[in-house]
């Protein structure tokens, strides 16, 4: 048997993120009807180079495939190396009997699938007529975030905030372009939040930005960036005003935004409205009214990043993309 080997631009050449959001769909209900079997995420923290290691690994039953996906992000990485901030490898195996059977660039599956995940949400807990979004943060999954909420909502306007300001600057002149839409840098967090009708927070913050005040009813929010012990965005108050949902109820206990009003005593455990696999199910509805907030809290699972590369895989070989070598 032989490997497959996919780069980046391969990888890039067969994705997008109608076919991301599919997967991540796919990927959510599989979880939440018992047929993913997924360990905890290990994660390193290399503080002394502002970089963290998250290491996911999944068996999905609907795909008959192992996926395992090193991940790390680097934060000085633009500026000292000339490298991406984020970067990742992915590995399927066989699950018949253990195989490699391709070796894929995870870097953009990534971001896809992370991207993918909110866009999901907003489907399915944002008002039908939401076409605003604020944006904390200016970074490439500030970017996937909107595009994938662009797939399945009329999105007009966006409002970005970022603590730096030419990534602002390169924000709006990159997503004017991309997505035909208007953009308007913000000199405030708040200015961004206030009358959006979806925030999406996506930063690697340890302190909170979003204020419970700044929240009108109606709001979907869309929490990414924390998801590591420590890392937080949002004001635990929050959560008392919203509808929560959740990829992974133990995984966003953990170390999603989820951890914060958990450990501040503001949300039990069992006040989590669902998995959003559960929704997607029809096992629990999704948004009931147009006042209620909802808050989507996606710490990412190994299920989005199997069904999502399982895609890739089954184009590649179908459009006889990258290269075999003999692994083994």
């Amino acid at each position: 048997m032989k490997t497959l080997l996919l780069t980046g631009k391969e990888v890039k050449g067969l994705l997008n993120m109608p076919d991301a959001i599919l997967a991540v769909e796919q990927g959510y209900k599989a979880y939440n009807q018992n047929m993913v079997e997924q360990p905890p995420i290990v994660s390193i923290d290399i503080t002394e180079y502002n970089g963290e290691m998250d290491i996911k690994a999944g068996y999905s039953k609907a795909t008959e495939m192992i996926a395992v996906k090193t991940a790390v992000g680097y934060w000085d990485n633009p500026k000292r190396y000339q490298l991406p901030t984020g970067l990742a490898v992915i590995t399927l195996y066989d699950a018949k009997n253990g195989y490699p059977i391709c070796i894929m660039d995870g870097s953009l599956i990534t971001g896809y699938r992370t991207g993918a995940a909110g866009g999901v949400s907003a489907k399915i807990l944002a008002r039908e007529n939401s076409e605003s979004v604020g944006v904390i943060g200016a970074g490439s999954q500030a970017r996937m975030q909107v595009m994938a909420i662009n797939e399945v909502l009329p999105v007009k306007t966006v409002k970005v905030w970022s603590p730096v300001e030419e990534e602002q600057i390169k924000y709006k002149k990159d997503m004017e372009s991309l997505l035909n839409i208007s953009v308007t840098p913000c000199s405030q967090a708040e200015e961004a939040v206030s009358d959006s009708d979806i925030v999406v927070t996506a930063t690697p913050a340890k302190a909170l930005i979003v204020r419970s005040r700044w929240i009108r009813p109606g709001t979907h929010i869309i929490a990414i960036g924390a998801d590591m012990e420590g890392k937080q965005e949002l004001d635990p108050k929050i959560f008392s005003l919203a509808k929560v949902v959740v990829d992974s109820k133990s995984q966003c206990i953990a170390r999603g935004e989820t951890q914060n009003p958990v450990k501040a005593g503001i949300l039990a455990p069992e006040d989590i409205y669902a998995e959003i696999g559960e929704i997607l199910s029809g096992t629990k509805s999704g948004r009931e009214n147009q006042e209620e907030v909802t808050l989507f809290d996606s710490t990412g699972m190994s299920i989005q990043d199997n069904m999502t590369a399982c895609k890739i895989y089954e184009k590649a070989v179908i459009s006889g993309a990258g290269n075999y070598i003999q692994l083994i």
